[in-house]
């Protein structure tokens, strides 16, 4: 019950702050971008979602990361995430943020939101059209070639809409095949989000207070030979097992 309380009460706080923070780091960014370029927009970024991943606290929320020793310096890398919540985004950026973090997003998310769509229209991520095959499959391959060169981290949502209830759903492997075909020297990064679920177990009112939150890098996957059906299926087998382990 003392947690349903300090949920009703912290969580209009959390709102806030996290509202303000994507309103006062979209002129932030746009400076940053404009005087600075490419690399000092990265850095407002980076410290945006610092800062969004330090606001958990508010909620109680304890927050760790796991495994991220097993990530090479010198390749480009393709990560296959399991999709919770909104929470998902600053996760991911928080962890690979010395990877240059991308995203292949709907490009529905590309307007309208404070500091989110400024991020992903100049960041570089594939913004897709999901009723346009060959735009979203030419925006992957340029996104897959900009990691090819750079050496930079792409997230995906293979399953490619939120699970509310943390089932996994299935893995569409349309994505990372596109990927891997302009990246082939990328290195294939399951990564499990557990706790968002929970979090959100009432949806987005009230959060749950003091949940534990754990983002795991599991084992890296050699692409080789395997074709991306068989790669999507062992990351997912990675992830459900590592969610079944909790």
């Amino acid at each position: 019950m003392m947690r349903l309380v300090a949920g009703y009460i912290f969580t209009p706080v959390y709102y806030l702050a996290f509202g303000l923070l994507l309103v006062i780091f979209h002129p932030v960014q746009v400076i940053a971008r404009k005087l600075g370029g490419y690399h000092a927009h990265l850095k407002s970024v980076n410290v945006l979602n610092g800062l969004i991943m330090m606001m958990m606290r508010i909620i109680g929320a304890r927050v760790r990361y796991h495994g991220l020793e097993k990530l090479p310096d010198n390749r480009p890398l393709i990560v296959a995430s399991n999709h919770q919540s909104m929470f998902d985004i600053s996760a991911f950026i928080n962890g690979f943020k010395k990877f240059h973090p991308k995203f292949v997003s709907k490009i529905e998310l590309a307007s309208g939101i404070p500091s989110i769509s400024y991020n992903l229209k100049h960041s570089g991520s594939a913004l897709i059209d999901r009723k346009n095959g060959s735009q979203s499959i030419k925006e992957i391959i340029r996104l897959g070639r900009m990691i090819e060169k750079n050496n930079y981290a792409v997230c995906i949502f293979p399953e490619g809409t939120r699970s509310r209830t943390g089932k996994l759903r299935k893995f569409q492997s349309a994505g990372v095949k596109s990927l891997l075909k302009a990246a082939p020297s990328s290195l294939l990064i399951p990564f499990a989000i557990d706790g968002h679920t929970e979090l959100m177990d009432k949806g987005y009112f009230p959060l749950k207070f003091g949940v534990e939150i754990n983002y795991t890098v599991l084992d890296p996957i050699e692409p080789g030979n395997l074709d991306a059906e068989m790669l999507v299926e062992k990351c997912r087998e990675a992830i459900e097992e590592c969610l079944r382990k909790s």
